[in-house]
């Protein structure tokens, strides 16, 4: 087992994970099996509780793991399904070894920080670094292992310390260390400075460990000199310093590293099992790179939500609109839309705003309400909702979307006036979405209805069946605590909403869709956790396909260009065998 630990220096958010993500890319294009660990050093047992604004969205997995958002990076990029075990937080570490402390594992030790915590990292990393991965059952070869948050924070010292030791455990030539830093280029002077960059790698090597590869964020490519400056301070080869300046797509960054002889460097460093192939092996990602380049048609989706100042707070839900945008031809613009600013008090208190957000609405070309929890704002969405159907605008609505789609449909088809949430009004008199039996409110984290869970398609001519590949069943992830009432369905049914999608035992609503609407799609699940870049997610490809004004010839045809029917055999593969001519996008014009 190699493994690849990625630290970072200067600030956080400096790109960590989509370098880790892409490091793992150009091994597993080698034909290599990776796998991903993310450590967040936070006193959380896990991401559940947070609020989007702290750390972005909370990622779900398979297995119900509510679990930072890169490690939606790693799924994403390398295409694998990982578990909760891979997010490992100060918290999970701690509660392990005060439980064993508890049931008096140490046998009267004085438990401490170096040796017990140390070595319940190791040894977690070491465990979880064998579990599979891919859907062959094979073992990983190579761990790409991400430390959160900055060297030389208080919080992180233990994991750094444990990789200090774990260095030695495992053996130099199976362990390297990516450090990723920050390049500034002052606006006063126009000149890229390196002394960040030394201040924290000097940081690092006091704590015992030295970079390998030094990854040099930066807004332009890294002059020679500064290079130089960096080798010299840093006690490292030129080549060993490695520009990771911006660029156009997020695709671009692993052509960036393998253009700069990552490859060879690890695979020399590691002594790993590849012969080394032509550029080849990362066509599938150098054809998405210049295909977003290239787009000239523009769609615009109107994202209606409560946490729209912080763009993290839907990542996995940009990136599905932006693999379905890809798939279409079409260059995507969200138009980000605080759902409050929709509501008629935002008209009184501050007119312009309110004026602004519906502009923005009425000028898209369809509109997502993605899921979200509070009462603040739901009004807003509403309306929003209100004005797609009104309008046979596309919609999509996700988990909160779906069941206020619901209380909308409610209030002005059925007339009930006062139809809600039991979240948001206990007391109304037609609760049309309703807490969930097994929900404990005394518990917050991880009380939800979580994981991967099956659908039953209930209709054999719903749209979303058909964007699916008209298959019976599917399986997508869920989170949430309250769910449509299904002892109110036939009122809606009447009406010409329909119930398409049920769980298993036929309790739980899970897909609804309009008749006689252009596209009007609800879903329960979260369908963006599953999306990848050659396999958009079928909900998000229709909104796309029907904002673009493609939908209905595209099911004329068949659905016979569904992305996740032309990629489905070598989705995968960042494999090397693929010739490019096969990586075509299929033309939906």
């Amino acid at each position: 087992m190699k493994y690849i630990l990625v630290t970072g220096g200067v600030i956080s958010g400096i790109g960590k994970g989509i370098i880790a993500s892409s490091v793992g890319t150009i091994l597993k294009s080698c034909g290599l099996h990776v796998t991903a660990i993310k450590i967040d050093p936070y006193i959380n047992i896990d991401a559940g509780t947070f609020s989007p604004y702290e750390h972005g969205e909370v990622f779900v997995l398979d297995d119900g793991g509510e679990v930072d958002l890169d490690l939606g990076n790693y799924e994403r990029f390398l295409d694998i399904c990982l578990t909760k075990d891979n997010n490992l937080t100060t918290g999970r570490i701690y509660q392990s070894v005060i439980n064993k402390e508890r049931r008096g594992d140490y046998l009267g030790k004085t438990v401490q920080v170096v040796p017990h915590i140390t070595d319940a990292i190791q040894e977690w990393v070491m465990k979880q670094a064998r579990i599979s991965v891919d859907s062959d059952g094979v073992e990983p070869q190579v761990c790409v292992i991400e430390l959160g948050g900055t060297v030389g924070d208080i919080e992180s010292m233990p994991f750094i310390e444990a990789f200090r030791q774990f260095q030695f455990k495992v053996k130099k030539e199976n362990f390297c260390n990516i450090h990723v830093s920050l390049v500034p280029q002052p606006n006063t002077t126009g000149e890229q400075k390196t002394k960040p960059t030394q201040n924290s790698v000097r940081e690092l090597r006091g704590l015992g460990l030295s970079p390998d590869l030094i990854m040099c964020r930066c807004t332009s490519p890294l002059e020679t000199a500064v290079k130089e400056k960096i080798s010299m301070f840093c006690h490292v080869e030129p080549t060993q310093v490695i520009c990771v300046h911006d660029v156009s797509s997020v695709y671009r960054v692993p052509l960036l590293l393998e253009d700069q002889g990552v490859v060879s460097y690890l695979c020399q460093r590691l002594s790993l099992p590849i012969e080394m192939r032509p550029r080849k092996m990362l066509a599938k990602w150098k054809e998405m790179a210049d295909r977003s380049a290239r787009l000239l048609e523009h769609v615009s989706i109107a994202l209606v939500g409560k946490y729209t100042k912080l763009s993290d707070s839907y990542t996995s839900v940009i990136k599905a609109l932006e693999h379905s945008a890809l798939a279409v031809n079409h260059k995507l613009e969200v138009k980000y839309i605080d759902s409050a600013d929709l509501e008629t008090t935002t008209l009184q208190n501050e007119p312009v705003k309110y004026h602004e957000a519906w502009q923005k609405l009425c000028s898209s070309h369809g509109v997502l309400v993605p899921g979200g929890f509070g009462v603040r704002g739901t009004e807003g969405k509403m309306l929003a909702i209100n004005w797609a159907r009104k309008q046979n605008k596309p919609f999509l609505g996700v988990c909160l979307g779906m069941q206020l789609a619901v209380c909308e449909f409610a209030r002005n088809v059925l007339g009930w006036e006062d139809a809600n949430s039991t979240e948001f009004n206990p007391e109304s008199t037609h609760p049309v979405v309703i807490d969930m039996p097994e929900h404990n409110p005394g518990q917050m984290g991880g009380t939800m209805r979580l994981g991967k869970r099956r659908t039953i398609f209930k209709s054999s001519t719903s749209v979303l069946r058909k964007l699916y590949g008209d298959v019976e069943y599917v399986d997508e992830r869920h989170r949430h605590r309250f769910e449509v009432n299904p002892e109110l369905k036939h009122h809606f049914e009447k009406r010409g909403l329909q119930f398409v999608g049920e769980d298993v035992e036929g309790e739980r609503m899970e897909v609804i869709e309009l008749d006689d609407h252009c596209y009007f799609v609800g879903v329960q699940f979260h369908p963006e956790f599953t999306s990848r870049p050659i396999k958009p997610s079928p909900p998000y490809f229709g909104l796309l396909l029907a904002a673009a004004g493609k939908l209905q010839s595209y099911l004329a045809k068949g659905c016979r260009l569904s992305p996740r029917d032309t990629y489905s055999d070598r989705s995968g593969s960042s494999s090397p065998e693929v010739d490019i001519s096969e990586l075509k996008f299929p033309s939906l014009s």
